[in-house]
């Protein structure tokens, strides 16, 4: 009975080691999810993955932007037509796991429009907030 219950314990623990997702996978889905949100022509939704504080910043070839608000505004100004937001898909290249609650990926974007097709890189740095990942940092070029 004894042995019974140990691998009935093991087995319980390994398979809550299997269906609990990795860092990487809630981060990708979370780039998934602002991908079809900025594809409907959601910019509130594309935002809502980024962390709501005075201390985000977006670096770009423009400057650096600071704060939740102003980093909204930037996008809102900068892709005020569907024309213009087009349509969004995301290349994640590489993805580090600093700690439990932090990590940084390195990606691709690239935005299908009528009259071009702009792309560039990105490197996104996340941290892990009341059990959700939130963008803290963004350099896109």
């Amino acid at each position: 009975m004894r042995a019974y219950l140990l691998f009935l314990f093991a087995f319980l623990m390994c398979y809550s080691c299997i269906m609990e997702p990795t860092a990487e996978e809630e981060i990708v889905n979370v780039l998934k999810l602002q991908q079809e949100s900025w594809n409907q022509g959601d910019v509130n939704g594309f935002m809502n993955h980024y962390l709501k504080s005075e201390g985000l910043t977006f670096a770009g070839a423009s400057g650096v932007t600071k704060g939740h608000q102003q980093v909204l505004d930037r996008y809102l100004n900068n892709y005020d037509t569907p024309e213009k937001m087009g349509s969004l898909n995301f290349n994640v290249l590489e993805f580090h796991q600093l700690s439990s609650s932090s990590a940084y990926i390195i990606g691709e974007w690239s935005l299908q429009r009528e009259s071009d097709n702009p792309s560039g890189y990105f490197t996104l740095i996340w941290e892990k907030v009341n059990g959700e990942w939130k963008i803290i940092h963004d350099h896109t070029s």
